[in-house]
């Protein structure tokens, strides 16, 4: 008696795996860009800018990192 495994949404199938590794890596590079973009733009303001909206310098990174990641 002979036993099939299918699985569907991509499976076994090699063109669906691919397809979803591709869409994966875009979703990482345009989330990667958004980060770069908000790091940025935050870096960029003066120390004075960043005290009137309540930031401090040194919590840019987690800003941008929250920003993109965690919403």
């Amino acid at each position: 008696m002979a036993h099939t495994a299918t699985l569907t949404h991509s499976g076994f199938n090699l063109s669906g795996r691919i397809a979803g590794f591709i869409a994966k890596v875009k979703e990482q590079n345009a989330l990667r860009a958004e980060y770069s973009r908000t790091y940025s733009e935050l870096q960029s303001l003066s120390d004075r800018e960043l005290d009137d909206i309540g930031v401090r310098r040194c919590d840019i990174r987690d800003i941008a990192h929250g920003h993109v990641y965690c919403s």
